[in-house]
């Protein structure tokens, strides 16, 4: 016996043999800011063979590291990548090169940011042969790009040097064109932009040199390499723009004029790439009778050529004449006066003298002291140069003066479309002032324009939205009214064109119609659908909202809607009944929610060619991918997972799709079958999880608002979770998110101080409830919705009813401190910019925006009608109102540069809790917005907010901040030892 023991102990000390295995440790804050994920978006890449797959893991802090592997093995190699927000990478179209950019590593950007002038640093390109793995490098890189189809070429732009000194400097820069061939390289200087077309058989190049010296517009053909200059000029261009096929390109070229505040621009057009390039250009100057005077073609819109290349479209905009700099008169030495100051003359002013205004005292000095008065009036105009900074806000204003100082920008770079014929050398204004917005529709035979003249001010004081609808013929310019006072909704309900341009679809009182542009003729289409196409759930200010769109078929002859929850096909011309395709959603509530356009070249929906759908059940939480082939539905994926992201290589069958639950990390599979089996993992995204405890499983729970709504719940278990323990939970909100059930979510430092893989991991339970909304009652609406799902949760047996705290961040904000005004089932609360005051915030500044709060109040996320007819409601609903009612412990986020919801918002509340000596702690970061940006704020705050929930759900000691606070001259003592770890 004795010696099998000493054999055991030897298995055990040699590893062969685990005594026992050892609890994961739960995550900390040090392990968040390691943690490493691929960004949600511009994080992979997949070649066009299917043959290769890259994507991106990137940590919360640090450096990133660049994946690339084989999709038929395991082949794989790490690059790091420094670090970004955004990630450039690229294969080339015959998937046999792969090139990415290589940024600055964290540390170097930390210690750039430190000194004085900081400056930004180089950034690298890595080009990676396929067939052998070899790597080259290139530096200074600011953008790169093979040669479209063609792909034997890697253009690399270089950054500068040196900066450009001053707006007026040259900004080309060093242009180096690798051949993947030969491994030569070509340096091209002063290139300010370039781009190929789509095939890649030509390259577009402008030139713009110290002093304008041979600035113009190249094209170099890639087969011969021949290069052509197609225009010369001391002038600036810019603004390269292929047409889609690749056949025509449009730039602008700008001329200095010392009269004008920018540059007088012109359009050019080149075409005829299949034999010798031709160029057309347009010059305002020389088209003295149809070009407006003090208008000149803007340089804040790119110009495009028409499909069939016989128009140029482009924008034009009011020219801004030069301010003059006036020398400023040398200041006058003050003499000495022979006859005395004015205030020896005033005793000479005569006693019955009457003297009520400035013009009074002039006209007596000038009798005490004869030049007195010149002097006055000479000091006088000097004084009126100095302009006061101020605004005027009539209440006649379109839009408020704050909206309009936010849209400042955007207004003065705004321009009117406009096109010119180039056969019949015509210029025709599209649009004006009383016409501003006009969607050119495909095949540029018309033009879908919008004005609110009208309504803007009623839309912007009610926040619904009314708007005129106009056709436009291009090749007139004539305009035709053909809706008037059209009510959208929401974005759904606005004119979509048909792939053939004479047709549009829009959305009126219910029911779908369609426009014809050719007969001028407007008709119902969906009136005999047996469905209803209003979205009911929609529990916003708005009349008859519509379900989604999922697009035009390529013939124009119909169109596919939603009903919420099945796909129907609508005749555009009436001649066939609609068709519900997918017959199974309604029935057995999945919903079909998405089409994915694997192709991205599509012009319309191809009925003839296999569709795929994303189906997501309401109540089961499934989701899955169907195809409608030859108008049948075919069952593909369905699964108790989040799957989406469906995606397929560009020139094989192999395709692409995201799995995820909350307790595993969204990952990449790829398969070569159309039905989509088999599908296998091609990444390995989140690697450090499986070092930390983390939630087993989620439970879905049903419940019923007080208001009789038909809800649902997703509580994740705690890490370590054992059956029969209760354990403290957080409840997060913010409307509807159930349908996060399967959602992994990364550690992160959010914005809100809130990441609920933390919480789980640290031995809390999570549950998100829904909340459904009843008009003037969105305070009252989550009483109604999140007790009745607590008190559901809490059937379980997981959740211990008395460590139970609440958070939720703007409107989630909002509920948290009105829920605690409610009841005193919560031991605590974290509320994170919450509107307090729902009389006082509708007449605030939504900052942001520039727009009134009003607005969002009558006919968005408010769901309140107007105070003045509803002051019992807005009282009713307000945390403000009932804050005697507050015990439970309450911390706050509110920053005073808050756009969203003001910070006097989160003061009210604050101030009064602490006058009613309520336990309330404030957290205000300076300088910042609606939510946290600094990555050192976002740390700090999530760290302070679980201290906050640690103290009052789990009994650990209060932090010295959270017990008494900390005055404001021992603060940077305070930071300086949480920084160091020392508290």
């Amino acid at each position: 016996m004795k010696k099998y023991f000493i054999i055991y102990l030897w298995l055990l000390c040699t590893g062969f043999v685990l005594a026992q295995d050892k609890p994961k440790p739960a995550l900390t804050w040090k392990d968040v800011s390691n943690w490493k994920a691929i960004p949600a978006f511009g994080g992979t890449q997949l070649s066009s063979d299917g043959a290769w797959f890259a994507y991106i893991l990137n940590p919360n802090e640090g450096d990133a590291e660049l994946v690339l592997r084989k999709t038929s093995d395991t082949t794989q190699i790490k690059y790091p990548v420094g670090a970004s927000s955004f990630f450039s990478m690229s294969f080339s179209d015959d998937a046999k090169w792969f090139a990415f950019k290589v940024y600055p590593k964290d540390k170097d950007k930390k210690s750039s940011a430190k000194g004085p002038a900081p400056k930004p640093l180089p950034e690298k390109v890595f080009l990676i042969n396929l067939s052998n793995k070899k790597k080259t490098e290139f530096e200074r890189v600011k953008s790169f790009s093979f040669n479209g189809e063609m792909s034997t070429v890697l253009a690399l732009h270089l950054t500068p040097a040196g900066a450009p000194a001053g707006p007026d400097a040259a900004k080309g820069s060093d242009l180096l064109l690798f051949d993947l061939a030969s491994s030569k390289t070509q340096n091209i200087g002063n290139v300010s932009e370039y781009a190929f077309n789509k095939k890649g058989d030509w390259m577009a190049l402008t030139i713009d040199a110290a002093e304008k010296a041979g600035n113009g517009v190249l094209v170099r053909n890639m087969n011969t390499n021949v290069v052509m200059i197609l225009d010369n000029d001391k002038a600036t261009y810019k603004s390269l723009n292929w047409t889609e096929k690749g056949d025509g390109l449009a730039l602008l070229k700008g001329i200095k004029d010392e009269k004008y505040k920018t540059e007088l621009n012109s359009v050019l057009g080149i075409k005829n790439f299949g034999g010798m390039p031709e160029l057309v250009s347009y010059e305002p100057k020389k088209d003295t009778t149809a070009f407006p005077k003090g208008m000149t073609i803007s340089g804040n819109r790119s110009p495009f050529w028409s499909e069939d290349l016989s128009r140029l479209f482009f924008g034009i905009a009011k020219t801004e004449l030069a301010k003059k700099e006036t020398p400023k008169p040398a200041a006058k030495k003050d003499s000495a006066r022979k006859d005395g100051n004015d205030l020896d003359k005033l005793a000479k002013i005569k006693a019955d003298t009457t003297i009520k205004t400035l013009d009074d005292l002039a006209k007596a000095l000038a009798k005490a002291k004869p030049d007195s008065s010149k002097k006055v009036a000479a000091a006088a105009p000097e004084a009126d140069k100095e302009k006061p900074d101020m605004a005027i806000w009539h209440w006649q204003d379109k839009r408020l003066q704050s909206r309009q100082q936010v849209q400042e920008n955007q207004d003065k770079n705004f321009s009117f479309v406009s096109t010119y014929d180039v056969n019949n050398k015509k210029f025709i204004r599209l649009t004006d002032s009383t016409l501003k917005s006009l969607n050119i529709a495909p095949k540029q035979l018309y033009g879908i324009g919008q004005d609110l003249t009208n309504y803007e001010l009623d839309n912007n004081l009610s926040g619904q939205t009314y708007t005129d609808i106009y056709v436009v013929d291009v090749n007139t310019g004539k305009r035709t009214k053909v809706i008037e006072n059209h009510y959208v909704p929401n974005f759904l309900a606005n004119p979509t064109a048909s792939p053939d341009g004479t047709k549009f679809l829009y959305w009126k009182a219910g029911s779908w119609m369609v426009y014809d542009m050719k007969s001028q003729t407007s008709r119902i289409i969906s009136d005999k659908a047996a469905t209803s196409f209003i979205d009911v759930e929609d529990d916003h200010n708005v009349s008859k909202p519509p379900y989604d769109v999922m697009g035009w078929t390529n013939d124009s002859r119909f169109v596919l809607v939603s009903d919420g929850w099945d796909v129907w096909q609508l005749s555009a011309d009436g001649s066939a009944a609609p068709q519900n395709l997918t017959t199974n959603g309604k029935a057995e509530q999945i919903r079909y929610q998405s089409r994915y356009v694997l192709d991205p070249e599509e012009k319309g929906i191809d009925l003839t060619k296999t569709q795929y759908f994303r189906i997501y059940g309401e109540w089961t939480k499934k989701s899955g991918f169907v195809a409608l082939e030859n108008g049948k539905v075919k069952g593909l994926l369905w699964e108790d997972t989040a799957l989406s992201g469906l995606n397929k290589a560009k020139k094989a069958d192999a395709y692409v799709y995201t799995r995820q639950t909350f307790i595993s990390p969204t990952d990449y599979y790829l398969t070569t079958s159309a039905d989509l089996g088999n599908g296998k993992k091609i990444s390995e995204n989140a690697p450090l999880m499986n070092k930390y405890a983390w939630s087993p499983s989620v439970k879905l729970i049903d419940y019923k608002s007080d208001k009789g709504d038909k809800l649902q719940g997703a509580l994740f278990l705690p890490a370590g979770y054992e059956a029969g323990k209760k354990y403290p939970t957080i409840v997060y909100y913010y409307e509807k998110l159930s349908q996060t059930l399967h959602n992994f979510a990364n550690p992160v430092f959010s914005g809100t101080g809130w990441s609920p893989s933390m919480y789980t991991s640290n031995g809390y339970a999570v549950f998100i409830p829904d909340i459904v909304y009843k008009l003037n009652d969105p305070g009252m609406s989550a009483v109604w919705c999140v007790i009745p799902g607590v008190k559901a949760a809490l059937k379980t047996g997981i959740i211990d009813e008395t460590k139970i705290g609440i958070h939720g961040h703007s409107w989630g904000g909002y509920q948290t401190s009105f829920l605690i005004t409610q009841t005193n089932m919560f031991k605590a609360a974290a509320a994170g910019a919450p509107l307090t005051d729902m009389i006082s915030m509708y007449n605030l500044i939504y900052k942001n925006s520039g727009s009134s709060n009003g607005a969002i109040f009558e006919a968005s996320q408010g769901r309140l009608l107007p105070p003045w007819e509803n002051w019992e409601a807005y009282n009713r609903n307000s945390p403000l109102y009932h804050v005697k009612k507050v015990n439970t412990p309450l911390l706050m986020l509110h920053n005073d540069a808050d756009g969203a919801v003001d910070f006097t918002q989160g003061i009210e509340y604050y101030n009064a809790l602490r006058r009613l000596k309520k336990p309330v702690v404030l957290i205000q970061y300076k300088g910042e917005n609606h939510g946290l940006v600094k990555l050192p704020n976002r740390k700090d705050y999530a760290a302070r907010m679980m201290e906050f929930f640690d103290y009052h759900l789990k009994g650990k000691p209060a932090p010295d901040w959270l017990e008494k606070g900390i005055d404001r001259l021992t603060l940077d003592e305070h930071l300086d030892k949480r920084v160091m770890g020392e508290e």
